[in-house]
């Protein structure tokens, strides 16, 4: 599976951005979706993820209220949509897919080695 992350840019605080994720290659529907960023200096972490039928979300705390991740399985794309964003979200945001079961614990959601294929990442930069 090819995964292509696209939608990045520059924004003020408060303001929105929608990240894409384009899949080729594969089944899409057979993989749960999710998003990782890396700020700079910083390790990547775990930003929200989306069921393989997307009836079911998680998110990490810090993104909780803000950012909605979505599916299209008929566009095989996945989606990430941010608001009233942070200079604390500045980071190059990656987008992954896993061939594994949705009901896994949080740790292992969350852990970069539960994905098969990634991304190569957008940049998002905001500013105060």
């Amino acid at each position: 599976v090819q995964l292509q992350a696209s939608g990045g840019g520059s924004v003020q605080a408060g303001g929105s951005l929608r990240l894409s994720c384009a899949a080729s290659g594969g089944t899409f529907s057979r993989y749960f979706m999710a998003w990782f960023r890396q700020a700079p200096g910083k390790e990547r972490e775990f930003v929200a993820a989306i069921s393989q039928s997307g009836d079911n979300t998680r998110y990490a705390d810090s993104v909780k209220g803000r950012f909605t991740i979505s599916r299209d399985n008929t566009e095989n794309t996945v989606y990430l949509r941010m608001n009233n964003l942070k200079p604390e979200d500045t980071a190059v945001y990656y987008c992954a897919a896993s061939a594994g079961s949705w009901w896994l614990s949080t740790n292992s959601m969350i852990r970069g080695g539960t994905y098969n294929y990634w991304g190569q990442g957008t940049l998002v930069t905001v500013s105060s």
